[in-house]
């Protein structure tokens, strides 16, 4: 009788035991999220009008803050920076460092490894040149030997190069402020890179020139990236938050707002460019 009770007392302790993640993961992703009283988001430095820290305050400024700090606000929690990369985001999500990650644009590649939202504004690729005859560039000319751009690796324009211009000469850095170098010291011809960072660009620095859209207009819709981990109803109040503020004007008025600080506003955008798609 006694090693009966010893077994079923080993049996519940088994069981017990692997119990307890069963309970753990039946928790909702928003419970989760609530229960650790945070939303992570990553940010990325120097990335205006997207994100940027303020190195005296520590501060995070932009219009991605400010749409992760209307979902964390939407949730009930206080939003927590995760200081990241554009490529490191995506891994941070995965990786389950951070709960969501905006601003992504909605390449194939990318959703192999996380799931994307419903779109949260539009953004279109340009060139920046100093070179006025590229004003009216078409991407099949710009797909010349002859012509030398400049990309950051391994970002979407990059992956835009490879696609459009792969007869173009494509100099390729590990950083962005390499490649606008690239252009200022006459290294390239432009640099490829979305609407909302170039007009940002040719303000901090006009010597690169002027911001054009060849046709194509190349627009591409920007997500939010959520882990596949994420349940279901996670997933569904995301899109929900993204397609309710995109046709509402919430999202253009946040971007407009980030535009703010470098005088750029809606009007100064190239023709062409619909933030709503």
């Amino acid at each position: 009788m006694r090693a009966l009770k010893t077994i079923l007392a080993a049996i519940c302790m088994v069981i017990g035991v692997t119990a307890a993640p069963a309970i753990a993961q039946d928790k909702s992703t928003i419970d989760q999220i609530k229960e650790r009283g945070v939303l992570r988001v990553p940010a990325i430095l120097n990335e205006d009008p997207y994100f940027n820290k303020d190195p005296r305050t520590g501060e995070w400024r932009g219009f991605v803050i400010e749409m992760a700090g209307d979902i964390a606000e939407t949730l009930g929690v206080k939003l927590e920076v995760v200081e990241s990369t554009w490529a490191n985001s995506i891994l941070d999500v995965q990786s389950g460092k951070a709960d969501i990650a905006l601003a992504l644009t909605a390449l194939p590649s990318r959703a192999l490894a996380i799931s994307f939202s419903s779109p949260t504004y539009y953004n279109s690729f340009v060139i920046v040149s100093p070179k006025a005859e590229l004003a009216s560039a078409t991407w099949a000319s710009l797909n010349d030997p002859a012509v030398t751009v400049a990309v950051d690796l391994g970002s979407s324009q990059d992956l835009i190069t490879q696609q459009y211009l792969p007869k173009a000469n494509v100099l390729r850095f590990k950083t962005r402020d390499e490649a606008i170098l690239a252009v200022a010291t006459g290294k390239a011809d432009a640099i490829i890179n979305t609407v909302l960072n170039s007009m940002v660009m040719v303000k901090r620095n006009a010597a690169l020139g002027q911001v054009y859209v060849p046709e194509p207009v190349l627009s591409s819709p920007s997500v939010i990236g959520i882990s596949y981990n994420a349940d279901e109803q996670f997933k569904s109040f995301i899109s929900a938050w993204a397609e309710y503020n995109r046709r509402v004007g919430n999202n253009q008025t946040w971007i407009v707002n980030g535009l703010a600080p470098f005088e750029i506003g809606l009007e100064d955008l190239p023709e062409g460019f619909d933030i709503g798609g």
